[in-house]
Order: C-alpha cells, then sequence, then structure tokens
C-alpha cells in the first residue's frame, strides 16, 4: 500500500501547529479495532488520528501507535475529555489520563468534547487548555460542538483563539455562519461525520454520483473532496485498509465549482444535527 502522508498538505493553526488537512476517525471502534485500524491508517499515510475519552479507545490506539516505526513528530493525536473534568485542575488530570492510555508524552490537539452548557464551566475547561499550552503539555487546543456564541465567550475570557472547532458537518449539515465565523478568527473547521455517519444514503445522492463519476473516483472521495475544498478538515472513520486508502487519496483532483455548489444543495434535507446545547459527553 503507498505511503501517502507526503500528498497531504498541512494547516498552520493560530498558536503555531501544523495540522494534516485529513484525518482518520476512529468512534465507535473498541481497542482491539481501533488498533488495527491505526496500523492500516499509518501504513497508508495518514497521521492525523482522532480519538476522545470517551470512545474508550485510547489504550488501543496507543498500542497501535506503538507497533509501527513511524516517528512521533510525524503524528498528530487528537483526544477529547468529558464534562466530568471542565475544572482547571480537572483538565491537567483529562490530559494526564489520556497521555497514559495513549502511551504518549503529549497531545497535538486537546478538545472539550462538548461544552455541556447546563453545567456552565466548559470556561473553566478552556483555561485549564490554555495553561496546559502555555506549559508544552499540548501543540494545539480547541473546542468540540461550540456554537460562535460560545467560542467568543472562551476568547473574551481569555484572549486565546481555539485552534479547531470540531463540528457534526456534511452535505446535509452546512452550518455558514458559523464556518465564516471560524474563517474570520483562524480557526479550522474539523469535521466529524463528515460522510453522513452511514445515514441518510449520503454517498447515493444524485450530486456525489454525477461529481464522482465525472472524475472517476468514489463517492466518498467525492464528499471528502468537497470538504477540503470549503477548507474543512474530514477525519473519516473507516476499519477497512482499502477504503482508507482511497478516503486519503482526495488531493489529485479538483470539483468544479458547479459541482461543488450542486453538492451544497443537499443541506438540510436530512433532519436536523445534534444540538451542541442539549447532548453531550
Amino acid at each position: 500500500m503507498p505511503d501517502n502522508h507526503a500528498s497531504v498538505p498541512l494547516r498552520e493553526l493560530n498558536n503555531g501547529a501544523f495540522m494534516p488537512s485529513i484525518g482518520l476517525g476512529t468512534w465507535p471502534l473498541d481497542d482491539a479495532q481501533a488498533g488495527a485500524a491505526v496500523v492500516h491508517g499509518l501504513e497508508a499515510g495518514y497521521r492525523l488520528i482522532d480519538t476522545a475519552e470517551n470512545y474508550n479507545n485510547e489504550t488501543g490506539i496507543g498500542e497501535g501507535i506503538g507497533s509501527t516505526s513511524v516517528p512521533r513528530e510525524e503524528l498528530f493525536i487528537t483526544s477529547k475529555f468529558n464534562v466530568k473534568w471542565h475544572s482547571v485542575e480537572g483538565v491537567r488530570d483529562a490530559w494526564e489520563n489520556s497521555c497514559t492510555r495513549l502511551g504518549v508524552e503529549y497531545l497535538d490537539l486537546f478538545l472539550i468534547h462538548w461544552p455541556n452548557p447546563a453545567e456552565g464551566r466548559y470556561v473553566e475547561a478552556w483555561e485549564g487548555l490554555v495553561k496546559l499550552l502555555k506549559a508544552g503539555r499540548v501543540r494545539a487546543i480547541g473546542t468540540s460542538n461550540f456554537t460562535t456564541e460560545q467560542l467568543q465567550e472562551l476568547v473574551r475570557a481569555t484572549g486565546v483563539v481555539p485552534d479547531v472547532n470540531q463540528i457534526q458537518h456534511s452535505p446535509y449539515w452546512i452550518d455558514d455562519e458559523r464556518l465564516a465565523f471560524h474563517a474570520g478568527h483562524g480557526i479550522v473547521t474539523e469535521a466529524w461525520g463528515p460522510l453522513g455517519r452511514g445515514k441518510h444514503n449520503l454517498l447515493q445522492a444524485e450530486p456525489v454520483v454525477a461529481a464522482a463519476r465525472a472524475h472517476k473516483v468514489t463517492p466518498a472521495q467525492a464528499v471528502l473532496r468537497w470538504h477540503v475544498q470549503r477548507g474543512v478538515v474530514p477525519i473519516p472513520k473507516s476499519a477497512d485498509p482499502e477504503r482508507m486508502a482511497q478516503n486519503l487519496d482526495v488531493f489529485s483532483f479538483d470539483l468544479t465549482p458547479e459541482q461543488v455548489l450542486a453538492i451544497d444543495t443537499l443541506d438540510g434535507t436530512a433532519g436536523a444535527p445534534v444540538s451542541p446545547m442539549e447532548f453531550g459527553h
């Protein structure tokens, strides 16, 4: 299997780190599945590996990473922590726990998994992340599933802008207002569920199939290229080595503006996305 990592462009983040433009998602894989997926993914050329405390697979991912010869400095390991750690000291504990499970000395990106506004402590969690960043324990910090208003609250409280906001984003769920806010503040938009999470037949949708046919690629490649051209970093989950390699190979063709707009028309046709104001780990 070819190593494609050299062909994956890097994105410079607000706080100085560089992040690959596509990554490997690992939810809902268990330890054994995630470990095997990471080995195949690294062989295929992935360098951004995304996990979370709540996925319960950090240990397996750490074992997968440890069984390969890829240098640690080439990797961009992301994890996320749950609401029980939403305090300045709690975040430090969450970081230690994730590093221990993953078998690493630092994280490349650490995210607040959900804002959990009912708990009202995400600003304290952000203050904890800022401390980790300044201490060199993490290379980049960010959020997951935050609204623009919640992001503004973090910046007002600390003066530190998140590197990344990881959100549910696919052709079915485009949030142009939030994406514009991200772009205006240098926040990279990272997409979880970039292929629609296997629901609503996204990969059979006519604009997707037409774009794939035109470029002789898979429907998944067409959708992932759509994300990239919109400035979004997708993290598709796959445990299949062949599909992993295909998903990574989206930097050798360009969708036309007309094809991007046609895929855009799917927005809002598959029900509502999850709400950051309600659901949360």
